[in-house]
């Protein structure tokens, strides 16, 4: 028997993850500069920090395709640096000014539309 709070409820849902995806995922950009906004970190310790603070976790690829596409569009830069005990050097991604100030146009553009939500 169909019940139509059951079907509104699963509408909800799934509007819900959709808008969470939209969010998290599909905008990995934000959250990555975001989180470089606070110091240089490489990307296994990036991936770490976002599932930390933002509470999703990031395709591995994914998260180097996007971090690698900031770079290109000149938003993080990047260093290889040898860790103070043995091991290979990393690549540590820092914000650029360009990268700040891409952030907070996205921040006031995010704080605008709740606000008006």
């Amino acid at each position: 028997m169909f019940h139509s709070d059951s079907w509104q409820s699963e509408d909800d849902t799934m509007a819900y993850d959709r808008l969470v995806r939209k969010t998290t995922r599909e905008n990995l950009w934000l959250h990555i500069l975001s989180t470089l906004e606070e110091k240089p970190r490489y990307g296994y310790e990036l991936r770490n920090e976002i599932r930390r603070r933002f509470g999703f976790e990031s395709g591995e690829v994914t998260a180097y395709v996007v971090t690698y596409a900031l770079k290109r569009d000149g938003y993080v830069t990047v260093t290889n640096e040898m860790p103070s005990t043995r091991g290979p050097s990393r690549k540590y991604y820092s914000l650029t000014s360009s990268g700040r100030a891409l952030l907070e146009k996205a921040r006031s553009y995010l704080k605008d539309l709740s606000e008006r939500l």
